[in-house]
């Protein structure tokens, strides 16, 4: 007798999860029809700050409250959620945390930008983009989310202080990436679960 082989949920067709977010969450998003890939449209409801995976988990470990976060492995990023308009603020922030001309890897994608959107049934370990931090169903997101100024009313870090944890991780990650080349011995990054 053969073992039993556990069968897969069955996936939501990618119209579904449009309609997901777009209904629950009330994110704007495209495609779904015909077979294309869900993405969410940045600029509108949220931005997005993106960095290399082994930067973000490092900068998840330090920030224990952020908006929500997914994890796209085909690209290899941690995309944090901001607030709309945050993407603006980032080459003045950089600057002002004294990381401006320093290349980083770090990214903010606003207003024409897009990015997978995590199926709400994917689980971790899969290619798919799946959520560290999801963003509940039914809540207002925007409120948690982090924005320019001083406070923790929303519980998520304010703008800033997320952007110089960032920085500063990216910065590591970089020179720890290079300093593995030299000596011809992998990162050894691992991924870790976060809630």
């Amino acid at each position: 007798m053969t073992p039993a082989v556990p069968v897969p949920r069955p996936r939501a067709p990618l119209d579904a999860v449009r309609r997901w977010y777009e209904r629950e969450l009330g994110w704007p998003a495209t495609g779904g029809s015909a077979g294309e890939p869900v993405q969410l449209l940045t600029g509108v409801r949220f931005d997005v700050l993106e960095l290399p995976s082994d930067a973000g988990f490092a900068v998840l470990r330090r920030v224990a409250r952020t908006g929500p976060v997914a994890y796209d492995p085909r690209a290899g990023a941690v995309r944090l959620l901001v607030a709309a308009g945050s993407a603006d603020e980032l080459p003045g922030l950089l600057d002002w945390l004294e990381w401006g001309g320093i290349a980083l890897d770090l990214t903010m994608l606003g207003p024409g930008g897009r990015i997978a959107a995590p199926t709400p049934d994917a689980v971790a370990g899969s290619r798919e983009t799946v959520w560290l931090r999801p963003p509940e169903p039914g809540c207002e997101v925007e409120p948690t989310l982090p924005v320019t100024g001083l406070g923790d009313g929303g519980g998520a870090p304010d703008l800033v202080r997320l952007v110089g944890a960032a920085a500063t991780e990216c910065h590591r990650a970089r020179l720890l990436r290079a300093s593995g080349a030299r000596s011809g011995r992998p990162s050894g990054f691992q991924p870790l679960a976060f809630s």
